[in-house]
């Protein structure tokens, strides 16, 4: 019967895939897709526990997990991704991108020459953001709000710009995120000794490369798409004309850095004694922004009709990010229900191989997974519990086989085109998607090899 379901699940990937490809719409192709192969499930009675909380009726619990899935796609993440959203719409709306680009353009004038410099100096500042806000969409929401325009003006495409953002979010690193948690605990080690130990040593040669690698793509991207016609060089929006002329106070600058200030600040990193998540950062930096506008109009009629451009920035979000993050759980479910994973997994634990090489297997199927899913969370959560047996099984050590494992999850994530974090920063950067998962694909396989070779050949 497992096997069965592989091969239902292989069928309804490849549909999925080629629906997609047709360029129907994504979040209509991952729901049905997803709920055909969640039906099929419980027909063949390879999954009879759908919904959390039953209603007494399978047909019904099909319908009920849709909602519970929705339910856990906004109290987790669906709200921040919201405010978020909402806070771009305002930061535009008052010109304070603008500013922040006039600003930085002083001291960074420098790169105007240098563009793919400035871009790959991104990756290692994003990397060390991400301990400090452990949230991928986050992460590159906050970065598009505040480096992206910044970006754009030293003359760097937006593919190019948004494609190094996509790589600050790549390694979920640090006791904060909660794939890194679990791997500690299936380990059996503290968080932060999984974090210094195992993650770091695998860390920082992979960005280091990833900087290298993105350098020459990004210069062979940005010709080839010049050359077919297709360029995504800005030349004469409203970022680089604010260089000569803003409609904006100088200080409104500092707006669109404020989040990041704060979650810094507010982190474990400083003893502070508060520690901020990124939802109430972006709230409070929106009252922030209220009061500068009341300040600076004293119109309560500017004032008030200004805060839509907050809801509007906010539905936005929610219609083409949220909605598109609950459709790609559920095809995910569909995927699991139908054994899927269990599959991999077993087909894997009979080839007869090493304990390196399962290892390196797991990985890559884990890597696969999190393109398939567009999560690195339900990739890894899939899998992880099962690495201490087999771990114990080849007489290896856990933490040894479970770090690259761990790390590959949120590797995929940033390949897949239906990924929370692609999705909604292309949408800020108006790019597709898809492109954007293009864009990462051959630096991220290259990194996958140099980690599963380094972590399994070099530090053996």
């Amino acid at each position: 019967m497992l096997l069965l379901g592989a091969i239902i699940s292989l069928f309804f990937i490849t549909v999925a895939a080629r629906w997609l490809v047709q360029k129907h719409n994504p979040q209509a192709v991952l729901l049905v897709t997803g709920l055909m192969m969640l039906s099929l499930s419980l027909i063949l009675g390879i999954n009879s526990d759908l919904a959390r909380v039953s209603t007494g009726s399978v047909l019904f619990d099909l319908f009920r997990s849709v909602a519970e899935t929705f339910t856990g796609v906004l109290s987790r993440f669906g709200f921040m991704i919201m405010a978020i959203g909402g806070y771009v719409g305002y930061m535009n709306h008052i010109k304070a991108s603008d500013a922040l680009v006039y600003v930085s353009m002083k001291p960074l004038s420098l790169f105007k020459k240098y563009p793919y410099i400035a871009a790959i100096a991104v990756i290692p500042l994003g990397a060390l953001l991400s301990i400090c806000i452990p949230s991928a969409s986050g992460l590159g929401l906050l970065l598009v709000v505040s480096v992206f325009p910044v970006l754009i003006s030293l003359g760097v495409s937006r593919l190019t710009a948004v494609s190094v953002i996509a790589a600050c979010t790549a390694f979920d690193v640090g006791p904060g995120f909660g794939n890194a948690v679990l791997a500690s605990e299936l380990a059996e080690i503290s968080a932060v000794s999984y974090f210094v130990g195992h993650q770091l040593p695998l860390v920082i040669p992979m960005t280091i490369l990833l900087v290298v690698i993105y350098y020459f793509s990004s210069r062979y991207y940005d010709k080839r798409d010049i050359e077919k016609g297709k360029s995504t060089f800005v030349t004469t929006s409203t970022s680089s004309q604010a260089a000569a002329k803003i409609d904006a106070p100088l200080i409104y600058a500092v707006l669109p850095m404020l989040p990041v200030v704060l979650l810094i600040v507010f982190s474990d990193l400083f003893n502070t004694g508060i520690t901020l998540d990124t939802t109430t950062a972006m709230l409070f930096s929106f009252v922030v922004a209220l009061l500068f506008e009341l300040v600076r109009n004293r119109n309560l009629t500017l004032f008030f009709t200004g805060i839509k451009y907050f809801w509007e920035g906010m539905g936005n979000l929610f219609m083409k990010v949220v909605t598109l993050i609950v459709c790609a759980e559920i095809f995910a479910s569909g995927l699991i229900g139908l054994g899927f994973i269990e599959a991999l997994v077993a087909g894997s634990m009979h080839l007869s191989l090493s304990g390196a090489a399962v290892g390196m297997l797991i990985a890559v199927i884990v890597f696969l997974a999190g393109v398939l899913m567009g999560s690195g969370n339900a990739a890894f959560f899939s899998f992880g519990p099962l690495v201490p047996n087999i771990a114990k099984q080849f007489g290896l050590s856990t933490s040894d086989m479970i770090t690259p494992i761990q790390m590959s999850a949120s590797m995929g994530r940033t390949v897949s085109p239906i990924s929370g974090v692609v999705v909604a920063i292309s949408e800020i950067a108006g790019v597709s998607p898809f492109d954007l998962a293009k864009r990462n694909a051959i630096p991220f396989a290259i990194a996958l090899v140099f980690m599963l070779a380094y972590n399994f050949v070099i530090l053996g």
